[in-house]
This record gives C-alpha cells, sequence and structure tokens, in this order.
C-alpha cells in the first residue's frame, strides 16, 4: 500500500495539469466541458476512492497468489514477453469485470458513481468506485494465473492498466483512423458512457477494444446521434458516498418491500435495473426516457455554499496529500483516523453542494469534532515523530480555519441567503 501511496503522489498532480489543459482548451476553443459543482464532485469522488484503495478497506475473496498456486503449470520468468502477457491478461479481466458491473444489479452500485456525472471530461476519469470491498477480481485473472505470472508483475502493471484509461474521457479528440481498430480512443469511450439506447452498454474494454469487437459490444460513435451523458436513473446528487450507495439501498427497498420471496432472492442478480412488478406499482422511481430532453442536476447554491465547497475540496485535498507523503510512518490505526477524518469532510462540504438542510449541522458537528480529534493526536499520541507531527498541525490549521470560516458565515446568515 505504501508503494501505492507513492504512486499517486506523482500521478494526481500529473492529472490535475492534464485537466487544467482541458479547461483552458475548453474555454479558449468555446467549447467547455466543465462545471464547477460536477468537477468537484469527480474530484472528491476520486479522493475516496484513493482513500479506500490506500486504506485496503476490501475483504479479499479470491486472491491471485493462491489461484496461482492452484492452477499454474509454469511460473514464469520477469522478463518483457511476461510483462505483455500480463498486460494483456489484465485487460480481458477488465473487459469482463466491466461487463458484469453493466448486467447485473447488484454489481452496478460499484460502477454507477463512474458513470453519474452529465458531463464528459477528464475528471469524470476520477470517478472511481469505494462500494467495491469485495475482492473477487482475481478470478477474471485465471489466464494470468494458469500461465504463471507472477504476483509482482499484476502488482506493477494493474494500477499502470488503470491510470492508462485517463487520457481517453474527453470530447476533444475525434477519431483517431486505425486506432480505432486498435485501441480504446475517446470516441469509443463517448459511447460508452453515453445513455442513448443505441449507445447503452457498448465500448466495455479498457485499452484494446479488440474484446468489444468479438464479443459483440462494439458500437461506433455516429454523427447524428451525439452522445448524452448520466445514468438514466439520475442520481441527483453531488456527494460521492451517497452516489456509491444510492443503487445498493433502492435494491434493499425494493427487496424489503416486494411480497415475493423469489423476488428478494433474484434481484441482485438480474440484469442491472430490473425491479419486482408489484414495486414498481407501489413505489415507481423516475427513469430517463427522452434522454435528448435531459435536465442537468443543478441545484441554485449561494455565492457562500459554492465558496465552501470550494475552500473545502482545496483543503481536503491538501490534507491527502499529506496524508500519502507521510503514510509509510503512520500505524495502521492511525491510518483509519485521518482516512475518517478525510471522507467527513468530503461528505461534508459536498452535502452543502447538494444544500440538503442538515449539511450544516453535519458541519458543525465534523469540524468541532475534527478539531477534537487532531488535538487528542497530536498532543496525546504523536504519530509521526520522523516530522514533528506535521499531518497533525496541518489538518488541525484545516480545521481550525474550517471553524472560524463556519462561525462567521452562519453568525452573516450567509449559508441561508437566497441563491443568487
Amino acid at each position: 500500500m505504501e508503494a501505492y501511496a507513492n504512486a499517486l503522489l506523482v500521478a494526481i498532480p500529473f492529472f490535475m495539469v492534464l485537466m487544467c489543459i482541458e479547461m483552458l482548451y475548453g474555454h479558449f476553443s468555446g467549447k467547455q466541458t466543465y462545471r464547477l459543482m460536477d468537477t468537484l464532485s469527480s474530484l472528491s469522488s476520486g479522493m475516496t476512492n484513493v482513500l479506500k484503495d490506500s486504506l485496503g478497506l476490501v475483504i479479499v475473496l479470491i486472491s491471485y497468489p493462491w489461484l496461482k498456486e492452484i492452477i499454474a503449470f509454469q511460473n514464469l520468468e520477469e522478463n518483457f514477453w511476461t510483462y505483455s502477457i500480463a498486460f494483456i491478461c489484465i485487460d480481458f479481466a477488465s473487459y469482463w469485470s466491466h461487463r458484469l458491473n453493466h448486467k447485473v444489479n447488484f454489481f452496478w452500485n460499484q460502477h454507477i458513481v463512474h458513470h453519474s456525472s452529465e458531463e464528459f471530461n477528464l475528471a469524470c476519469a476520477l470517478r472511481q468506485s469505494i462500494s467495491n470491498v469485495l475482492g473477487f477480481g482475481a478470478l477474471f485473472l485465471i489466464p494470468a494465473a494458469f500461465f504463471g505470472v507472477p504476483e509482482k508483475v499484476i502488482q506493477i502493471l494493474a494500477p499502470a492498466h488503470l491510470f492508462a484509461q485517463f487520457w481517453y474521457h474527453t470530447r476533444h479528440i475525434g477519431k483517431l483512423g486505425i486506432l480505432e481498430y486498435l485501441i480504446v480512443t475517446p470516441s469509443q469511450h463517448r459511447v460508452h458512457h453515453a445513455i442513448n439506447p443505441i449507445y447503452i452498454d457498448k465500448n466495455l474494454s479498457a485499452i484494446f477494444c479488440v474484446w468489444d469487437r468479438l464479443f459483440g459490444t462494439f458500437q461506433e460513435e455516429l454523427e447524428d446521434e451525439p452522445p448524452v451523458y448520466g445514468t438514466l436513473k439520475p442520481v441527483n446528487s453531488w456527494n460521492p458516498l451517497w452516489i456509491n450507495f444510492q443503487h445498493l439501498w433502492g435494491l434493499i427497498q425494493d427487496a424489503w418491500h416486494t411480497k415475493s420471496w423469489k423476488a428478494k432472492l433474484i434481484i441482485w442478480f438480474m440484469p442491472t435495473g430490473w425491479r419486482p412488478k408489484d414495486v414498481i406499482e407501489k413505489w415507481p422511481r423516475a427513469v430517463l426516457d427522452q434522454v435528448k430532453n435531459q435536465v442537468k442536476y443543478a441545484p441554485d447554491l449561494p455565492k457562500s455554499s459554492s465558496f465552501w465547497a470550494l475552500f473545502h475540496w482545496s483543503g481536503t485535498t491538501l490534507f491527502l496529500m499529506s496524508f500519502l507523503y507521510q503514510f509509510g510512518h503512520l500505524s495502521n490505526e492511525h491510518r483509519l483516523l485521518y482516512g475518517l477524518l478525510i471522507f467527513a469532510s468530503i461528505f461534508g462540504y459536498t452535502a452543502i453542494m447538494d444544500h440538503k438542510k442538515w449539511a450544516l449541522n453535519f458541519e458543525w458537528i465534523r469540524t468541532i469534532g475534527g478539531m477534537s480529534l487532531l488535538f487528542f493526536i497530536e498532543y496525546n499520541a504523536p504519530l509521526v515523530p520522523l516530522s514533528n507531527g506535521v499531518l497533525s498541525a496541518f489538518g488541525s490549521t484545516y480545521f481550525g480555519i474550517s471553524f472560524l470560516l463556519l462561525f462567521w458565515l452562519t453568525h452573516q446568515n450567509k449559508f441561508y441567503e437566497q441563491p443568487s
């Protein structure tokens, strides 16, 4: 996990630079694809995913080393060909895992956050799941295990494979000629994120588009059918933690409400969007049937709420980077404490972005609770003796400023002013 945290310290600034370039290009070309609240939601979702992966919050059901030990007929050495075979196997596994996420109700919950934005830009690539807490992905790596690909090779290539999917989340790159037959391109991935009926559940490949062409899920982007982005059941939220579990909560409600015991059991494994008939009649849910008439989620916010969200996203990002920088010096218990503080911060300011009535009370609890916890850490259980508690000091400063801002904005009644 420490190596992963170090890799993120390099990758995150690189991604941010590319997003800034895309924003500037969109601004000067008159083809802007970013909205502030949507972008903050995407970036916040990326932070939750980084935290979840760094903290190792997953229950491993099937591990690759165990699978390899059982079925490997040989053990490959680390060389160019081994890395090549491993990368192809990872991409093959990614295709089938991705297809499962799109086709089965339960698994759609761990992927919906990636499709939840009604925009399409590089920031959307960072909308990654925290709800995939059951580690069974090794099952799709049976070919790699059969060939005896070393675990170390998989560990090195898996993040590289994920990061390599960042670049094609853009509307500013057209079709790329012969490359359209070899790799996944921005044009192909725009189709994948679209909710137009002809585009639904198409182009599931990650790097090599051959899998889509081979298994019948390929669809070309059509000039007379511009993609419309989002989900057919709009999430209507900027809060990544809620978006991650919104679909699961709906499944739980449907399983509880239906009178059919059969439906209670099969709902989890039915095609994405399936609901029991008796539940549909009594508890209907809005589904977008005319996608070209889509109204994008955009609650009216007072300027103070927008300022609060931007300030806290900035502060939380710096807090996260400090956390990753000091990751190797922290115990597992203290990693969880800091992770909890960052999760709570993201939940709090994105609830303000959603203009929830209870969000202000939550922010008071989070701010005072965060200050108290960091005070205890700093003076009773120093975590980073090598750096003299720099992480705790930064966190204390962040929460201290948050408290003063919260007090001033509340006193001035700024959170309750009419949206401009």
